[in-house]
Order: C-alpha cells, then sequence, then structure tokens
C-alpha cells in the first residue's frame, strides 16, 4: 500500500514538463534496449521447427502503419531545429519495429517481438493517459503512434496465442500433455489432470479451436469423454438410484428423485458458484454509490481511489470466474443427467413388455429420446438460474432498502404483485406446454409410420391424404405452439415494466417518507441495483417456462420407465442339456392383452427334443407365429409351464434388418469365422446374390433393408440366424419371400443339412416340405389340433388333411405334358441358364460404372455461417418486416430507457425542479418504454411463428413430392431429427435468440454512447474492447459452427439406432444380444455427448475473454473517474456513465452468448433447408394432359426396350425388356430371388422413372400423365403387407370413398369378414403401429380387401398371397379370378401353381427378360420355366 501511494504522488505532480519529458525518455530507451535485443536474438538463434502464421492483410497494414510512424518521425528530425537526436531514434525503434513484423523465425524470437510489442503498447498508453488527465492535449505525433501500437498489440497477442496453441499440440512439450491422454490413438478430455488454471481459463479447449481455425472439423478431430462424463457411468449411477426402495423415493416421480440423489452434490457445487457470482452482481451499486460519494470529496484522497478500483477489478474477476464455472459445470452435469436417461430409455425399450409397446411406439420412444431427455442438457441451469434469481431480486431490494431506508417500503407493492403474477402465469405455461407435447407425439408418431412406409403410400397415391393428416397434427400443435409465444409476449411485457414500476414507487416513497435525499448517488444506485433486477427479469420467465417443460418431460419419461417389462420367470431358461426335451410347454395359456376376454394360445403342450425337426401349420389367424413368441417369452404367459434348455436363433416374419453391411448383419456383433460364415451364406442361397453386389458383403443396407428384395431380407435373415450356431432355431415363414427352387435350396441345405444337429421350429405354408420332418404341429383357432408324424396326420387329420389337399389340388392342374416334361428337364437345374445369363451380363460392360453405397452420407454445410443462413430464414418464412419492425420496437425501448436516465442526470442537480414532478416525468418516460417492450416481444413472436409455419410446409411438401429413391438413400431417423429437435429449435429458440441478439447488441451501442458522452475518452477502450471480441467471437465461430453442424450428425444415428431397436426388440432378445446393443448405443451416446461438452467449454472460452475485454472498459471508466478533477464532470454524469458501465458487462456477455446460440441455432435452419429442396418427383397431376376419365379402358400394356438403373451412376438393372401385356389376361411373372420382377412393378408404377425404353397403357405413355393419375388407376397387393395405426375402416378406406355395406361386401371375398365380426368394434377395431396385433397373412388380407374396393382395370400381385397357406390361397386365387376376371392382372409369385394357370409367364433373370409365351408352350422345351415347373414338382412328388 505504501507504494501504491508513493506511485500515486508521482502521478499527482506529472504536470511538470521536466519529469512527463523524462517518463517519456524511459520509454524511448526502453524501445532501444529492446531494439538491441531483438537484433543480437535474430542473430544468435537458429531456426525451429516453430512456424508462425503466415503473413496476411493484417500484418501488412501493420507493417505500413509502421513504415509511415517512422517517416514521420524521419521528417520531424529534418525538419525541427531541437530535439532531432530524439525524433531520429524514434525513427529508428518505428523502422525496427517494422522490420520485427516481416521477420520470421524461431519461438524464441516471436516470443521477444510480441512481449516488447505489447509492453511498448502499455507503457505509451500510461503515458498518454497521464499527459491527457494532467493537460487535456496530446500531440499529434503521440496520438498516431498509438494507433499503430494498438495494431502491435493485437499483432502480439495473436503471436502468443499461436505459441501456446503449438505448445499443446505438441506432444513432446505439451503445457497440456496431461489433460489430452492418449489411448489407441485417440485423445480424450480428462478434466480431472488439467491444471486449476487452465480449468478456470477454460485453456484446455485451445487445441480444438486451433484445429478448428485451420480446418473444418470433423468428429474424428474431437477427443473422447473423461471416464467421468461417459454413459455408463451416469446409467450404473441412476439404476443404483432408481433401485432404492419405493417409500424412500419419497414422491411418485420416481425418475427426478433418482436423477436428484445422484446429483445433488454436483448442484450444490453448482448452486456455490451461482451464488457467490449473485453476491458479486449485487455488490456493483455499492460500488456506484461509493464513487459518486467520492466524486463529490473537495479533496479526493488517492489513496482510497485506487482501492476502490483494485476492489473492484478483485470484484469482477470473481464474478466472472465463478460464473463461467457455473454455467459451464451446470451443463456438464445436465449432460451426464441426458445421458443416463437416454440410456435408460433405450435399456428399458429392450426390456418391455408387448403391452407397453402397444402403449409406446417407436416414434414416441424416440421422441423421449430426442426430446425429453435432451431437455436435461438445460435443466440444471435454469433451476439454478431460477432460485438464483430469485435471490439476487431481494438481495438487489435489500441494497437499495439499505441506500434509501423507509423509501423502499413503497416499491415493495408492485413487487410483490409481479411475483404473484407468477403462479397463474406459470400454470398457464405448463398446460400449454403439455398439450403441445402431445400433440408433438401425434405428429412424430405419425410422421415416422409414414416415412417407415412410405412405399406403400406411393403405389396408392395417398401422399396427399397422409400430407393432410401430418398437417393436421401440426395444426393443433401451432395451435398450442402459439399460445405459449403469446403467454410469454405477455410475461415480458410483465417483467419488463416491474422494474420501472418499482423504482418510481421507491422514488416517490424516499419523497414521501424523506428517508434519504434524491442526489445522484441515492438515484443512480438505485438505478444500478435496478439494473441488476434486469437480468433476472429476463430470466425468471424462461426459467419457469424451462423447468415446466422439464417437469412435463420428466414425467413422461418416468411413465415409461415404470411400464410393464417383460417377464422372465415366465419362460425358464437355462444352458444346453444333454438329454430330454429342449423346449417344453405344458398346458401353456397365453394372451397378447393382459386383460383379454380370449385367450391367444389356449392349452399349449409342446415338446422338442435336440435335433428334432418340427413343422408348424394352420390357417391364416391360427396362432402359429403366437406359439414362436410363446417359445420365446414375448407373450405373456397366464398358465402353464414353458422352459427352454439352450440358446436361441429367431428368424422373424416381417424382416428385420439393420442399417449398415451385409456382413454386419450376418455377424450380428459375433467375431468373424471365415469357414463358418461362408458356410452360412452358402447354405442360405446368398453367394450368388453377394457376388452381384457391388461391394460383396461390404455393401450397404438402405433402412430396413430398402435396397434388397423380400426374399434377399429373408436370406439375409436366415444366414444370421445359422451364423449364430445356436441350440434352438425358429424360423416364422422364412420361405415365403423367396421363389420355389430358392424355398427348396433353403429347406435341404440349410433346415435339413447345416442345421442338421440343431432343434428346429419351422412355421410354414409350403406343405410340400412336411414329410421329411419328425414331427408337424397343427394349430386352429389358438390351439394345437393335431401333433405327430406327416403320414400319421394325414390319415386321422382333418385341418391338415384340408391343407394338403388344398396343395394337391393346387398341383393337380399340371397336366400328363408337365409331368412327363419335368423327367426330361431334371437334369438341369433352373439356375443354371439365369448363371449363364448372368455371366454375360457381368461380361458385357456394367463392371465400368462407378460403384456407389446406397446410403449416402448426410450432408453437412462447412465454413462460417455468415448471413446465408439468416436470409434463408427472413426470406422463406417472408417475415422480414417483422425483424425490422423488432429492430425499431428495441432502439424505441432504448432511446426511452436513455432519455429517462438522462432526464433523471440532470434534474436531480436542479434544485428548482421538484421532486415529485422529476419522478414523475421519468416514470411516464419509462411506461412508454414499456409499450415498445411489448412491440418487440410481439414482432419476435410473429416472426417465429411464420417461420415455423413456412419451413414446415415447405419441408412436409418436399419430403411428400420426394422420389423413393430418397427414402431408399436417407435413413428415417435423419428426416425424423429434422422433424423433431431442428423444427423445435425454430419453434422455440431461434425467436427467442433473435430478440436476446438484437436487444444486446442496441444496449451495447447505446451504453457505449453513453459513457463516451460522459468520458469520451472511453470511447478509445470501448472501440477497442468491441473490436476485440468481434474478432475472438469470429475466431471462436469458426470451430463453433462445425461443432454444431458435427452435433446435427451424431444426434440422427442415437435416434436411428433407437428406433431400429425398437422395431426389431423381438430379434435382439431372442438372440441374446441385448447387452450388445446395450454397449453400441454407449457408446453413440458418448460420441454425441463429446460434441455437446466441446460445444459449451468453447462458449465459455469465448464469454469469459469477451467479458474481460468489457471489463477493461469498466476499469478504464473508474481510473478516469478517480483522477479526473473535481469539477470536470458532475456527479449527476458520474452516476449515469458509472451506471451503464456496470451494465456493460453483463450485457457483452449476454450478447456473446445469445449470438453463439443463434449462429449454432440458425444450423438447424440450414439443415431443415437441406430437405426442403430434395429434387421431387414428377407431378401429381398434369393440367394440361390429363387421361381420360375411363382410361384405361382396356388394360393393354406394352414395354419397349425398358431399361431402369435406380440412380445415374448405378448399373442398368432392367435391361431392355420387351413384351405385351395383353388387356384381359393374366400374366405371371417368375424368376430367381433379385431378378427384377419387383424392380418391373416399381417401373409401372413409376416410384423410378425409365431409363430407356417406354411403358404404354391403352398407348398412352404413362410417363406424360401425373402419377396420381397413374397410380389411382391402378391396384396393387406389394411384397410387404403394410398396415397403419388406426382402425380397420381407415386402413380398407383411408380416402373414405366407400360405404359400410361395400367394406363388408369386401372383407367378406377376402376371408376377414368373420374374424372382424367376432370383434367387439368391428369396423373401428384398432390397428397397431405396423399391424403388429394382426398375423403377416391377415395384413396380407387387409390389402386384398384394398383393391376389391377399387377395382381397377390392371391389378398387379407382388407375391400377394406368400404368407397364407395353401388352402386360403386357393380360395383368394378363385376370388381374383372371378372379380377380375375383364382385368389384366400380373401376378409375380413364388409358388408356381400360383402362375401356372396364367394366360402368359414372363421369365426374367437377372433383369433380363428369359422368356414370355404361354405356359403350356414353355413347358413343351426345354426352357427355364419347364424347369422352375420341373423342381417345384420333384419336391412335390416327394409327397405321398
Amino acid at each position: 500500500m505504501a507504494s501504491s501511494l508513493a506511485l500515486w504522488r508521482e502521478i499527482s505532480w506529472l504536470h511538470e514538463e521536466r519529469l512527463s519529458s523524462s517518463l517519456r525518455s524511459i520509454i524511448d530507451y526502453f524501445n532501444l534496449l529492446a531494439a538491441f535485443i531483438l537484433y543480437v536474438v535474430l542473430l544468435v538463434t537458429r531456426r525451429s521447427s516453430f512456424r508462425e502464421r503466415r503473413r496476411d492483410w493484417f500484418s501488412i497494414a501493420i507493417l505500413g502503419c509502421c513504415a509511415l510512424v517512422s517517416i514521420g518521425y524521419y521528417g520531424a528530425a529534418l525538419s525541427g531545429e531541437s530535439s532531432r537526436l530524439v525524433w531520429l531514434g524514434r525513427g529508428l525503434v518505428w523502422t525496427t519495429l517494422a522490420v520485427s513484423v516481416i521477420v520470421r523465425g524461431s519461438r524464441l524470437i516471436a516470443v521477444v517481438k510480441s512481449v516488447w510489442w505489447i509492453v511498448f503498447f502499455l507503457l505509451i498508453s500510461a503515458f498518454n493517459i497521464v499527459e491527457l488527465v494532467k493537460f487535456h492535449d496530446i500531440e499529434i505525433l503521440e496520438i498516431a503512434p498509438w494507433l499503430a501500437n494498438l495494431l502491435l498489440l493485437f499483432c502480439g497477442l495473436r503471436n502468443l496465442q499461436g505459441i501456446v496453441s503449438h505448445q499443446v499440440l505438441d506432444l513432446d512439450s505439451s503445457l497440456s500433455e496431461s489433460l489430452l491422454v492418449r489411448t489407441s490413438g485417440k485423445g480424450c478430455f480428462d478434466l480431472g489432470e488439467a491444471s486449476l488454471l487452465s480449468i478456470l481459463l477454460f485453456s484446455w479447449i485451445n487445441p480444438l479451436l486451433k484445429l478448428g481455425s485451420s480446418k473444418a472439423l470433423n468428429l474424428d478431430d474431437i477427443p473422447s469423454l473423461g471416464s467421468e462424463d461417459e454413459a455408463l457411468l451416469a446409467y450404473k449411477s441412476f439404476g443404483d438410484a432408481w433401485s432404492v426402495p419405493e417409500e424412500e423415493k419419497g414422491a411418485k416421480n420416481s425418475t427426478f428423485w433418482a436423477i436428484a440423489r445422484v446429483y445433488w452434490k454436483c448442484m450444490v457445487v453448482a448452486g456455490i458458484c451461482l451464488l457467490l457470482r449473485t453476491v458479486c452482481v449485487v455488490a456493483t451499486p455499492l460500488f456506484l454509490y461509493a464513487f459518486v460519494n467520492y466524486s463529490n470529496l473537495e479533496e479526493k484522497d488517492l489513496e482510497k481511489g485506487v482501492f476502490l478500483v483494485g476492489l473492484l477489478v478483485v470484484l469482477k474477476v470473481v464474478e466472472s470466474l465463478s460464473n463461467r464455472q457455473f454455467y459451464f459445470y451446470s451443463r456438464r452435469i445436465g449432460m451426464r443427467m441426458r445421458s443416463a436417461l437416454m440410456v435408460a430409455v433405450y435399456q428399458k425399450q429392450l426390456k418391455l413388455s408387448t403391452l407397453g409397446r402397444q402403449r409406446h411406439s417407436a416414434g414416441e420412444i424416440v421422441n423421449y429420446i430426442s426430446v425429453d431427455a435432451y431437455r436435461m442438457g438445460e435443466s440444471v441451469m435454469w433451476l439454478h438460474v431460477g432460485w438464483a434469481s430469485t435471490v439476487q431480486l431481494f438481495l438487489a431490494i435489500g441494497v437499495i432498502s439499505s441506500v434509501v431506508g423507509l423509501g423502499v417500503v413503497p416499491g415493495l407493492v408492485p413487487f410483490a404483485f409481479c411475483g404473484l403474477m407468477n403462479v397463474p402465469f406459470a400454470r398457464l405455461l405448463q398446460k400449454f406446454q403439455t398439450e403441445f407435447m402431445a400433440a408433438q407425439d401425434k405428429r412424430l408418431r405419425s410422421f415416422s409410420e409414414i416415412l417407415n412406409n412410405m412405399k406403400i403410400i406411393k403405389l396408392q397415391s395417398w401422399e396427399a391424404n397422409f400430407k393432410r393428416l401430418v398437417e393436421s397434427c401440426r395444426q393443433s400443435e401451432f395451435k398450442w405452439l402459439s399460445d405459449t409465444m403469446y403467454m410469454k409476449t405477455y410475461g415480458t411485457v410483465l417483467y419488463w415494466m416491474s422494474p420501472t414500476i418499482v423504482s418510481s414507487a421507491i422514488f416517490f416513497g424516499c419523497v414521501l417518507f424523506k428517508s434519504a435525499l434524491l442526489d445522484a448517488g441515492t438515484v443512480f444506485t438505485v438505478m444500478a441495483a435496478l439494473r441488476t433486477m434486469s437480468e433476472p427479469v429476463r430470466f425468471i420467465p424462461e426459467a419457469l417456462s424451462c423447468l415446466i417443460q422439464v417437469k412435463v418431460s420428466f414425467e413422461r419419461i418416468n411413465t415409461f420407465l415404470l411400464e410393464d417389462e417383460l417377464k422372465q420367470d415366465d419362460v425358464r431358461r437355462c444352458g444346453a442339456g444333454d438329454l430330454g426335451h429342449v423346449i417344453s410347454i405344458q398346458g401353456g395359456c397365453f394372451s397378447w392383452e393382459a386383460e383379454a376376454t380370449s385367450l391367444t394360445l389356449e392349452d399349449i403342450k409342446v415338446e422338442a427334443r435336440r435335433g428334432e425337426k418340427i413343422v408348424v401349420c394352420g390357417p391364416v389367424g391360427a396362432g402359429k407365429s403366437s406359439l414362436l413368441h410363446a417359445v420365446l417369452g414375448e407373450i405373456p404367459k397366464i398358465s402353464g409351464n414353458a422352459s427352454v434348455l439352450g440358446s436361441v436363433a429367431y428368424v422373424s416374419q416381417g424382416s428385420w434388418i439393420q442399417s449398415g453391411t451385409i456382413r454386419d448383419n450376418i455377424l450380428f456383433g459375433k467375431a468373424m469365422d471365415k469357414a463358418r460364415y461362408e458356410e452360412a451364406v452358402r447354405a442360405c442361397a446368398l453367394d450368388k446374390d453377394i457376388e452381384n453386389f457391388d461391394f460383396g458383403d461390404l455393401t450397404e443396407i438402405g433402412q430396413r433393408g430398402l435396397n434388397l428384395s423380400g426374399g434377399q431380407k429373408q436370406r439375409v435373415q436366415l444366414a444370421r440366424a445359422v451364423y449364430n450356431d445356436a441350440d434352438i432355431y425358429l424360423l416364422d415363414d422364412p420361405f415365403s419371400a423367396v421363389d420355389a427352387h430358392t424355398a427348396a435350396v433353403l429347406f435341404n441345405d440349410c433346415v435339413m443339412k447345416a442345421l442338421a444337429k440343431k432343434t428346429v421350429i419351422l412355421v410354414t405354408h409350403q406343405v410340400e416340405f412336411l414329410n421329411t420332418v419328425d414331427k408337424i404341429m397343427v394349430v386352429e383357432g389358438g390351439k394345437v389340433t393335431q401333433s405327430g408324424s406327416y403320414g400319421e396326420l394325414l390319415v386321422g387329420g382333418t385341418t391338415f388333411e384340408q391343407l394338403v389337399l388344398a396343395h394337391t389340388s393346387s398341383i393337380g392342374s399340371f397336366d400328363e405334358t408337365y409331368g412327363s416334361n419335368q423327367h426330361e428337364h431334371r437334369a438341369e437345374p433352373a439356375n443354371q441358364i439365369e448363371e449363364s445369363v448372368d455371366k454375360v451380363e457381368r461380361d458385357g460392360g456394367n463392371v465400368m460404372n462407378p460403384k456407389t453405397q446406397l446410403t449416402e452420407e448426410e450432408e453437412i454445410e462447412v465454413g462460417d455461417v455468415g448471413w446465408k443462413a439468416f436470409s434463408h430464414y427472413f426470406l422463406i418464412s417472408k417475415g422480414l418486416i417483422f425483424a425490422c419492425c423488432t429492430a425499431v420496437a428495441q432502439c424505441g425501448f432504448v432511446a426511452f430507457q436513455g432519455a429517462a436516465s438522462f432526464w433523471l442526470a440532470f434534474s436531480v442537480q436542479n434544485p428548482e425542479k421538484s421532486s415529485v414532478y422529476v419522478v414523475g416525468i421519468y416514470t411516464l418516460i419509462s411506461l412508454l418504454s414499456a409499450v415498445f417492450v411489448y412491440f418487440r416481444a410481439l414482432f419476435a413472436v410473429l416472426l417465429g411463428l411464420k417461420a415455423s409455419k413456412s419451413f414446415f410446409s415447405g419441408f412436409t411438401n418436399s419430403i411428400f413430392n420426394a422420389p423413393m429413391l430418397f427414402f431408399d438413400s436417407t435413413p428415417v431417423g435423419r428426416i425424423l431429427t429434422r422433424a423433431s429437435s431442428d423444427l423445435s429449435v425454430l419453434d422455440f429458440d431461434i425467436p427467442m435468440a433473435f430478440q436476446f441478439v438484437l436487444a444486446a447488441s442496441v444496449e451495447i451501442v447505446s451504453t457505449i454512447g453513453i459513457m463516451a458522452y460522459v468520458t469520451w475518452q472511453v470511447l478509445i477502450v470501448g472501440l477497442f474492447a468491441v473490436v476485440s471480441s468481434k474478432y475472438i467471437q469470429g475466431y471462436y465461430q469458426k470451430s463453433a459452427g462445425e461443432l454444431m453442424r458435427v452435433n446435427g450428425t451424431t444426434k440422427a444415428p442415437v435416434m436411428n439406432y433407437a428406433s431400429e431397436t425398437a422395431l426389431g426388440v423381438a430379434t435382439i432378445r431372442a438372440f441374446g444380444v441385448s447387452d450388445k446393443f446395450f454397449s453400441n448405443y454407449l457408446k453413440l451416446v458418448d460420441r454425441d455427448a463429446k460434441v455437446f461438452l466441446s460445444s459449451n467449454a468453447a462458449l465459455e472460452w469465448l464469454v469469459l475473454r469477451s467479458e474481460a475485454l468489457q471489463n477493461l472498459t469498466l476499469f478504464t471508466s473508474a481510473i478516469f473517474l478517480v483522477v479526473f478533477p473535481n469539477s470536470y464532470i458532475a456527479p449527476g454524469l458520474v452516476g449515469l456513465s458509472l451506471s451503464y458501465a456496470f451494465a456493460l458487462t453483463g450485457t457483452q456477455v449476454f450478447l456473446s452468448r445469445w449470438y453463439s446460440s443463434l449462429a449454432n441455432y440458425i444450423v438447424s435452419v440450414e439443415r431443415i433447408k437441406q430437405y426442403m429442396n430434395i429434387p421431387p418427383e414428377p407431378p401429381a397431376v398434369i393440367p394440361y394432359d390429363k387421361p381420360p376419365a375411363s382410361w384405361p379402358q382396356k388394360g393393354r400394356i406394352e414395354l419397349l426396350e425398358l431399361k431402369i438403373r435406380y440412380r445415374p451412376n448405378a448399373p442398368v438393372v432392367l435391361k431392355g425388356i420387351t413384351c405385351t401385356f395383353e388387356e384381359g389376361k393374366r400374366v405371371g411373372v417368375v424368376g430367381r430371388t433379385g431378378s427384377g420382377k419387383t424392380t418391373l412393378i416399381s417401373a409401372l408404377f413409376r416410384l423410378v422413372e425409365p431409363h430407356g425404353g417406354r411403358i404404354l397403357v391403352d398407348g398412352l405413355d404413362i410417363c406424360s400423365i401425373g402419377l396420381r393419375d397413374l397410380r389411382l388407376k391402378l391396384s396393387i397387393i406389394p411384397q410387404e403387407p403394410t398396415l397403419f395405426r388406426g382402425s380397420v375402416r381407415t386402413n380398407l378406406d383411408p380416402l373414405g370413398l366407400y360405404s359400410d355395406d361395400e367394406i363388408w361386401k369386401a372383407l367378406e371375398k377376402c376371408q376377414l369378414k368373420s374374424t372382424i365380426s367376432e370383434l367387439p368394434n368391428l369396423l373401428e377395431s384398432s390397428v397397431s403401429d405396423e399391424g403388429e396385433n394382426w398375423s403377416m397373412g391377415q395384413r396380407q388380407l387387409f390389402c386384398l380387401g384394398r383393391v376389391l374396393l377399387k377395382r381397377n382395370k390392371i391389378l398387379v400381385l407382388d407375391e400377394a398371397t406368400a404368407s397364407i397357406d395353401s388352402n386360403t390361397d386357393a380360395i383368394l386365387q378363385r376370388i381374383i379370378r372371378e372379380e377380375f376376371s375383364d382385368c389384366t392382372v400380373i401376378t409375380v409369385a413364388h409358388r408356381v401353381p400360383t402362375v401356372i394357370d396364367s394366360d402368359m409367364v414372363l421369365v426374367l433373370s437377372y433383369g433380363k427378360l428369359v422368356e414370355y409365351d404361354e405356359p403350356s408352350r414353355l413347358m413343351e422345351i426345354n426352357s427355364s420355366f419347364s424347369k422352375l415347373v420341373a423342381e417345384y414338382w420333384s419336391s412335390c412328388k416327394k409327397n405321398p
């Protein structure tokens, strides 16, 4: 303290010219010494591996400035008569400075010159300030060099930053080597090893920011999480807390209390940081009071002034560090909570019972993860901000009370009123938010179902209907969104009016009670205290809103986590035994619904020994698949005993394929055993298919296997099961989607040979395989009606005998010619011709096509967001007028606020104006500003609502108009992420962030303007701080934008994986690989979390440095007010300047944070806009080229040199097919799996446009008309039957075109009338997601019912009866022949009897037309078709 006094005493007489010149001489001597040292270092040092930043325009500008300054000094030396040596010396110094800018060398040289530049700036700045304070004047030859010094300071700081960053990245000499731990070649964030200074200053993130400034960051550039932040630890901690006894949880929301038990200590630490910051903020007005009183002293005590400035510095440093640590630490805790809940939801769906899966669709489960769990990332911050803001408000009242005494009492009345208004406000917000979330769930559930079944929607031309459904859901959602946002607008007005009303009441209280004199100190201390209340005023509504959303999310997640789980004891499982039954069900009664009046399976008895082959057969809907689910334990057991000994492999009836490669799907998490892998591929007849793929078994499969045919998907499933090498195999109709030859290969090579020693239960409708198995079980009406060998059942059976007779009658149409021909052709398998054709095609030149995977990498914008995304936001929404009005309203608000402050500053010193008059005018002006606040919030809300509506409309239109190829190559998770979280950002975050950024920007400009009005010298430092902040913001934004984009690509896989798991959970549980899926999901969550952690650390890095720069402006203002003479500035203006200066730092931090958030949020605009510009498929309707209403009258189809390729760079799939389907004829299309049968149908419906050739229907080129006009005139029963969530009626007649009577007639014809008549709700009976409460065969019958209602001239049956038994198939074939006798029927089938009675047969092989003729003629020659028939006949003849 003594040394400080001595220094200030020295400064007090610096006005004497002699001492002033001696101080300037010291600076000159320092510069000459520094120049000498630099030259010595240049001579003795060698160049090192360190490289400075390349010379850019900034360095060139500095070089020019230094040269100009040196020329100026040389000119002064030449023209001046005195002090020539001084001017010459300074010229030499600046010449050396210019040289130092262009010299590039070792690290030591960079350090020496950077330190020189920085110290020179500080010395010359101090000298100029002293000169200005004492003499109120400064020479021009000191101003110009100071500006050049400022540029040198920037350059020096930049160099030092580069040096530090280079050291961090250098593995040999890294200062942060302990932080960036290297494991397996990949770094990880280990904050436990970082130094305290590194943690406080966030310098541990420097390497990532440095890397981001030099290149576009990708996921691999971001280090992994430390062990304390990993999802596994978070989930284990949550799981331990969740498992405590129910009475200890204390409340019905178990999820909340489990989270609280785990993280309460961490939250207390975060709360302490925020409390420390709150105390510092509230203490700030007291400093203003002290400074104003100090300025009123007749004789200033410099010791006291320096002491005040020193305390202010300490206060602001503590406030800044504690605030930054709070925000980062709270988000870090929130990230752990988020990870724990995401993993808990995922783990729960792996255990969820069937009843629970009916209550919570796959889309809802994804929503729990993508929306509800993600909210936890910000929940901790908003929880603390909520209570701390309240504490800050009361402390501010305490500060005001200490200054004005009883005068504070009148202010408490409006304050209490505003506080009580929070209660109804919060309740309304909670109601609106709950309704909004429910509406959002409904929309996302519908949208997810639509995306998963887009192919059938396009085939049926239902896009407009389902689009209206989504828009209807969005309309309901938008209503609650609007109510929420308007409610926030009213809240904004309430909270912005409250400080004005409170301050006016306090001032009137001071006048009334005469408790304090209304002088500058009192008025501006109260104003400063009320300014500290402005932040809580901003944050309390947002905190309430966020906490309400979090409460809703906790309740939703809690409801899900408390759902029924699959009972593990329903089926007793143990390791494989040597003897006895490996499967045993005795007296088993099972039901899908716990409260069902009728059982699904009743009194079931199943016994299977090791190596036994059992076939389950029966009519559609009998309970065959349910029997397999009973063995798996998937269906709830009502009574009886069930046990399974050994491992299980399961092949579901509806193929479940993961996104990934074919190899990944077959290995299914197991290690590669090449011999076993090749054997599994061969046994499942996949070897030739894999050879034909560009990338072999590394070919990527689209979501749900979209780029594979139905048969290929089934065989991949089967290969997965075979490779798994389990003890028991449950196969649910795996042959339904493959042709007869492939089915025979699969049964003989796979079931009977590869699985010879395994226990197999096979559900099938292929009666031809039954005579070779050990046991046959006939299921009818949920009961096992018959069980025994083929011979035993055939003698005494009824249902089984009907099935066999139906099969026999279907093959009885083979006449003697067919029978004799099959003997002639037996020696040459049908696939030999296909192989020869395939060889020709592979040698024919397609090998030159570039190889591309189907699933494309997600497109990521690279580089700074700039104004492009912002312009898209305003232009697409057409809301520029609202944005401008928001800006005008904010400027009006700031203008009136400033006017009120100036009025007080000038009026309180004027004794001629009464206090009541002064306060009254102040109140009036302030209330007028509240009007502008209302309009600012209103226009921002209108902008946000208009943007939400415009972007949703554009996004939805683009998705529904996108071609089928887009859905084949784009995972559904990517689309759903944009429809959920990205759209949520547009709904809530962007309007709020835009409003806040605009408000803070205008406030900063006005604050610096007011400070400069009082002490113009502050403008220099203020501008320096603003420019520096902008530079730092730009440096940060390079990395932040990329991190946000990377985060967009890490979130979608998390959602996609959860969605896939929800659809295939039965398979996952059957294979016993739940733990592997759980482990993979943990990795995806951690990958997403590391980007979140990096983004938040980078943001705090930015805010801390921006805050420091604005604090520099505050300190400079305080120093000026301490050293200026008493008469220089009026006390009122001192109070005015400091009241704004104290608010400047908070405003800058607020601006930096929200601008960064806005720049990150705007990435969602980019992502949604990407899917608003999808190249559309051809128009639905072409007004000037509509076909006649009666078209097609005949149904004649002509294929002319038809060529199809799915992408411009993909190989040709259909290779020049030319043929004619005559009107009224039945055409059968056959061929090996993957031969192009389904592609031909896709071309007919224009799911893919012809690459060459034409398709004519009744002479009209189908490519010349609209898609809707075409598809409504065609009927199809697709290969994969699809039902939608809803009712029986909506699934049969989604457009509402038919009467109940017509629907019942269609149901009767498709064999569903009896089943639906027994349901209590008849046509309104429910259909669950994916039609899971109906069997696969029943789903195909539903599809048949649809076409019976439409009755078009052209009907396509794409393996339409593959999942139904032969008896039902025969009945349906008869109905189709009768109902569509005058129609052109194209039948794609694997069963030869299905097409044998066709008028014409088309044989395809690898996309080429092999044969097209009448079946009888083809049977008379050595044709490919005759060989297919021969193989089928051969397998049938094996039956007695």
